[in-house]
C-alpha cells in the first residue's frame, strides 16, 4: 500500500468532486508540492510501525464444526498459555471474534474480512493471558457486530444453549454461548448498544459493561468511539468481578482512557445490599414490547433485595424514553463513517491504529452485497442523513447524552444503583432463511430500549439472570455510578447467593 502522486487529470477530478473550479496554471503549481507530499507519505509507510510486543506462543488453530461446535459458537479454536501464574490461573477463555489475536483468523461476522489474520494482540488478550488465563480460541459475533439477535453471522446463527432454536443474542453471541454451554469459563465481548448484556439476559450468564475507559478498547475493532466497550462475560458474579480485575485499567494508547478508576474487585464481593438503595427505574417497565412475565420476574428480584436488606423503591426517569432516539444518530453515523468508510477506525483518534486491519477492511466495498441487512441498512440510513443534512445530529445527539447522563446522576446521587430489566422480553425465535427481510432486521434491534442508553450515559451496567420462564432466562441489569462497579457487584453477588436463579418465580 502506498501514495501516488496524481496526475493532472486527477487532479481535475479531484477539484471537481470537492465542488473547487481550477485551472492548468493551478495545476501546474500544485504538481510540486503534491510532490512533497507524497514523498512524505512515501517516508511514512517506510517507516516501522510501533507495534507492540506479542508475548505468548500460539498456532492459528482451526475451525471446529459438527459436533465439536454445537451452537456455532466457535470460530477459531486455539490454544494460547498464558503465565504460569495469576488471578486467572487455570481459567479458559474464548475471545469475541472482533478482538484481535495476532497469527489467529479474525472475520468479526462478516464474509468481506474471511483470510484477515491480525498482526498483534488487543491489549484485554495480553492482560488475559499475564494473569494467567488460557485462550481457548475465537467466539462467532455478528456481522460487524451490529446485531442484537444471533443470526447475521456470516457462518451462520448462533444457537442459544438453554433453549435451542432460539436467539443467543448478539453481537456477542458466540462468547455468550460458549460460556453458557460450559465450553469456556469466561469470554469477551464488546458492547455498543447493549452487546455483552443483550446475550447475557438471553442465555443466562453474567456480564459487564463497565464505566466507559476502564476496560482498554485498544486492538478490538471500532465501531463507534463513543459508544465503544469490551468486557467480562462469565457464569458467575466472582469470575466476573476476577476478570474485570485482570483486565482494567490504562494501557497507553486508548485516549478515552480518562481519570481511570480501578479497584481489587474480586476482593470486593462480601457486605450483602443491607443499608444500600436501589431505584426501580418505572421508565424500563411496560414498554410496548415488554413481555408480562420478564417484568413480573424483575420486579420479584427488586423484592428479593429488599428481603435481603436493600431499600427498593421505584422512580422515574422520564427521559430514559428518549434515550434510543438519541444512540441512533451516534450509532448509525458512527458506524457509516468509522467502522465502515473510515475503513475501521476513522480518523481524529489517539488510539493505536492497527494498520493491517484497516489494509484489508477496505475490500469490504467489493463485496458490499454480502453485508448483512442490518448494516446495509444503517450505512443507507447514515448516508442519507450525511447527504442531505450532514453531522449536525450526530453532534446534537453528543450533546444531548450529557442531558441524558445528568438525568440518571440525578437518582444516583440518592441511590446507588438503578435497576430494571436487561431486555424487555426472552429470547426470541431464531429466523429462518425465507422470513420476511423486516422480521431478520427486528430480531437484530428490538430489544435494545434499556441497554443502549449507558452506551451513550457511559455509567457502568451489568446483567445477571434472575429465573427462567418458559424454558428460557430473564435477564435483570443492574447500573452504578461512574467507577463504582464494586457496589453492582456486590449487589450482584448476594443476589446470585441468595438462592439458584433458575428456580427464582416471578
Amino acid at each position: 500500500m502506498t501514495v501516488i502522486q496524481p496526475t493532472d487529470e486527477q487532479i481535475y477530478e479531484l477539484a471537481e468532486q470537492l465542488g473547487m473550479n481550477i485551472d492548468a496554471a493551478k495545476v501546474a503549481l500544485l504538481q510540486p508540492r503534491f510532490a512533497a507530499y507524497t514523498a512524505a507519505y512515501k517516508a511514512v509507510d517506510q517507516m516501522a510501525d510501533p507495534l507492540p510486543e506479542v508475548k505468548y506462543p500460539r498456532t492459528p488453530g482451526y475451525r471446529p464444526e459438527g459436533g465439536e461446535n454445537p451452537h456455532n459458537g466457535w470460530y477459531y479454536k486455539t490454544e494460547i498459555k498464558g503465565a504460569p501464574e495469576g488471578i486467572l490461573s487455570g481459567k479458559t477463555v474464548a475471545l469475541k471474534d472482533n478482538v484481535m489475536l495476532a497469527g489467529v483468523p479474525m472475520m468479526n461476522g462478516s464474509a468481506t474480512l474471511e483470510g484477515f489474520v491480525p498482526n498483534i494482540d488487543a491489549t484485554v488478550a495480553t492482560r488475559l493471558l499475564d494473569a494467567g488465563a488460557t485462550i481457548m480460541g475465537k467466539a462467532h459475533c455478528e456481522c460487524f457486530c451490529l446485531s442484537g439477535g444471533s443470526h447475521t453471522n456470516a457462518t451462520g446463527h448462533v444457537d442459544n444453549p438453554r433453549a435451542p432454536g432460539f436467539s443467543a443474542g448478539g453481537s456477542s453471541s458466540g462468547s455468550a454461548a460458549l460460556v453458557a454451554a460450559g465450553d469456556v469459563d469466561m469470554a469477551i465481548g464488546g458492547d455498543q448498544g447493549g452487546s455483552v448484556r443483550i446475550p447475557a439476559s438471553y442465555c443466562g450468564i453474567v456480564a459487564m459493561k463497565a464505566t466507559f475507559g476502564l476496560v482498554p478498547y485498544t486492538g478490538v475493532m471500532p465501531i463507534e468511539p463513543f459508544v465503544d466497550h469490551t468486557g467480562p462475560m462469565t457464569a458467575t458474579v466472582a469470575d466476573n468481578a476476577l476478570m474485570l480485575q485482570a483486565i482494567a485499567g490504562v494501557d497507553g494508547y486508548d485516549g478515552r482512557q480518562q481519570n481511570v478508576v480501578t479497584q481489587p474487585y474480586s476482593e470486593m464481593l462480601s457486605g450483602g445490599v443491607s443499608g444500600m438503595k436501589i431505584a426501580v427505574v418505572k421508565e424500563g417497565f411496560g414498554l410496548e414490547n415488554s413481555e408480562a412475565d420478564v417484568d413480573a420476574y424483575v420486579k420479584a428480584a427488586a423484592a428479593r433485595f429488599a428481603d435481603l436488606g436493600a431499600t427498593v423503591e421505584e422512580v422515574s426517569i422520564p427521559m430514559h424514553l428518549d434515550a434510543m432516539d438519541i444512540w441512533t444518530p451516534i450509532g448509525l453515523h458512527g458506524l457509516t463513517h468509522t467502522m465502515m468508510m473510515g475503513d475501521g477506525y476513522g480518523v481524529s483518534r489517539s488510539d493505536l491504529y492497527a494498520t493491517s486491519l484497516m489494509d484489508f477492511h477496505r475490500g469490504w466495498r467489493e463485496q458490499a452485497d454480502s453485508l448483512s441487512e442490518t448494516l446495509k441498512m444503517a450505512m443507507m440510513m447514515g448516508t442519507h442523513v450525511d447527504n442531505t443534512a450532514g453531522k449536525r445530529f450526530y453532534g446534537k445527539a453528543i450533546n444531548l447524552s450529557y442531558v441524558l447522563r445528568a438525568a440518571y446522576d440525578a437518582v444516583l446521587a440518592d441511590y446507588d444503583l438503578l435497576l430494571m430489566p436487561t431486555l424487555p422480553m426472552k429470547a426470541t425465535p431464531l429466523p429462518k432463511a425465507d422470513d420476511d427481510w423486516d422480521f431478520h432486521i427486528d430480531r437484530a434491534f428490538e430489544m435494545l430500549t434499556n441497554t443502549a442508553p449507558f452506551n451513550i450515559s457511559h455509567h457502568p451496567s451489568l446483567s445477571l439472570p434472575c429465573g427462567m420462564s418458559d424454558g428460557r432466562p430473564v435477564g435483570l441489569m443492574l447500573t452504578g455510578r461512574f467507577f463504582d462497579e464494586p457496589t453492582i457487584y456486590r449487589a450482584a453477588e448476594a443476589f446470585e447467593q441468595s438462592g439458584d436463579w433458575t428456580s427464582f418465580s416471578a
